[in-house]
């Protein structure tokens, strides 16, 4: 390798090594989750990660680049709990354990549909209990650079009793939390403060 030295007097290999090593950083791949429910504004969420965000979660096939992750967490909430309260979900009945399969198969089906037609690596997972707890141990354990969330538009009253998931994630995960507003919202609150 050969060594020059610029105008200035600095070794020409060394800072383009450095910007090289730079600009493999600012190209960093990132693991994503987005939390999901049934609701649409969960949906609104992922196509706003996979739009806006998929140059920072998907790898250049030709490169040595290592891939950035989306994760797509569903979690079934243990409501169920309080109807059977030995906790245990052997006792749930069929009707419900089946409607509750069938449900998240589609559910999962139609996320991996949306992040698939990007060309995102995406990964699903499933787990059990109150949502709010379960998405932010997921970010933990999972060590997620960011995590992506819908708001279903709740005023302060319902928000204040039902509780907010992303009110919660925003507090609680161990990484940044990126809360997307229903389309809808933004325009009509941009239309009202005009």
């Amino acid at each position: 390798m050969e060594t020059y030295v610029d105008a200035i007097g600095e070794d020409t290999a060394a800072t383009t090594m450095e910007t090289a090593a730079k600009k493999k950083n600012d190209n960093k791949k990132l693991k994503v989750m987005v939390a999901l429910d049934e609701s649409k504004n969960s949906f609104d969420a992922l196509e706003w990660a996979v739009q806006h965000l998929r140059d920072v979660i998907s790898a250049e096939p030709e490169t040595d680049q290592e891939g950035g992750l989306l994760t797509l967490v569903h979690v079934h909430p243990t409501y169920l709990q309080y109807i059977y309260p030995s906790g245990g979900t052997d006792i749930v009945p069929e009707p419900v354990r089946k409607a509750r399969e069938e449900s998240t198969t589609k559910l999962f089906t139609r996320a991996l549909e949306i992040s698939r037609g990007r060309m995102v690596k995406t990964e699903t997972m499933l787990l059990e209990g109150d949502p709010k707890e379960m998405i932010c141990q997921a970010v933990e354990q999972t060590h997620v650079d960011l995590l992506v969330v819908g708001n279903r538009g709740l005023g302060m009253i319902k928000r204040a009793f039902l509780g907010s998931v992303s009110d919660y994630c925003a507090q609680h995960a161990k990484c940044p939390v990126l809360i997307v507003r229903p389309p809808g919202e933004i325009s009509t609150k941009e239309h009202k403060n005009k």
